[in-house]
This record gives C-alpha cells, structure tokens and sequence, in this order.
C-alpha cells in the first residue's frame, strides 16, 4: 500500500504547469485517455457535472485566441492599465493558447443538479459543480503527467465565458470553467510548496 501512495504522490510532486510545447502532435487515443481519467473524480451527487470540448485545430485555437485576447484588451482598458502591458498580456495569452497542440476547455453544467427555492442552497449547489469539475480536471492533469505529456490549467475562460461558449459554438448550459493546454513540454520548470505546517491545524 505504502509503494502505490508513494507512486502516486511522486507523481503529483513531478506535475508542473509547463507553458511551452513541441510542435509534436499528441494522438487522439491518449487525449481520450486523459478524459476517460478525468470523468472518474468524485462528484456531488454522483451527477458528474463536467463537459469537456477538445480543441485541436489550428484555426480554432487562432480564433479563440484572438476572441479572448480582445476581451483581455477591454477590460484592462476599463483598469486603466498602460498600453504597452496591456499588449504585452495580450500577446503571452495568445501565444500560450496557439502554442499548445491541444487544448482542453473544461465546462460545468447545472442541467442535472438540485434546484431550490433559495438562492443560498442554490449557490451552494454550484459550488459543489465546480468543486466537482475542478476535481475532474486535477485527474486529468495528474493523468496527463503520468502519460509523459506536459500541461497548464489557465483560468481565463472564468472572465469570458461567453466568448468561448460563442467561439466553440457550446450548448448553452456548458459553462466555461477553465482552459487546459496540453502537449510535450518544450521547457523545464521548478516550483515549491509552503512548510506542510503553515496549512494545517490539528484538532
């Protein structure tokens, strides 16, 4: 038991958010495989509330970029943020977006959770859908390492979730929760964690 939860750790430890990719292809039947990965996390109420769009052309990849760019540009406009970071915002979003060979867009839906008559229980129930989403998107990452394939989650389409749905033409109840990139890494990345300590208390 110890040798699996220490496999299974080394593997969450080795994960990075790699941002740079090789022009490789990556097969369709290993994407598959991420997501068949993916649709085993635990959700609330076992309704498996997450929705996956595969996004694997470079025109559409060009055209999602470009969509979200302009969206990034007017709001920072709207901040009142200085041109030149504005472009510069702009341009390492497009490039993260059209440099990855696949791109995942992970999507919630509410069409088969609970209803009810209070908008408390009601946004509690959400959040149980993006709970449920985001756990289905750590397996994917998770799987994806363990693969020999590099990612990042970005959380842009949070910020513009009707200029994906309209660019991906997505149903209406899919709601865009995150962006994940996909591919073989084309640079090395470091990272920490804080003292396991610092995020703990014991009672």
């Amino acid at each position: 038991m110890s040798s699996s939860v220490d496999f299974l750790l080394e593997t969450m430890v080795k994960r990075r958010s790699i941002r740079r990719y090789q022009p490789r292809p990556v097969a369709r039947e290993l994407v598959e495989r991420l997501l068949e990965a993916a649709i085993w996390a635990p959700s609330a109420h076992n309704r498996q509330p997450w929705r996956f769009c595969v996004v694997d052309t470079v025109e559409r990849k060009e055209t999602l970029a470009q969509a979200m760019g302009a969206r990034l540009r007017s709001d920072l406009e709207r901040d009142g943020t200085p041109a030149e970071l504005i472009e510069k915002d702009v341009a390492r979003s497009y490039a993260r977006i059209t440099g990855a060979p696949v791109l995942i867009v992970l999507c919630l839906t509410m069409i088969d959770m609970d209803q009810y008559t209070d908008e408390r229980r009601n946004l509690n129930e959400y959040l149980m859908a993006a709970q449920s989403t985001a756990m289905a998107g750590q397996n994917l990452l998770l799987a994806a390492e363990q693969s020999g394939l590099a990612a990042c989650w970005m959380c842009a389409p949070l910020f513009c979730p009707d200029v994906v749905r309209d660019v991906l033409h997505l149903p209406e109840d899919w709601q865009p929760q995150a962006l994940i990139t996909l591919g073989y890494a084309a640079e090395a990345r470091e990272k920490n964690r804080r003292p396991l300590e610092t995020s703990v208390l014991w009672r």
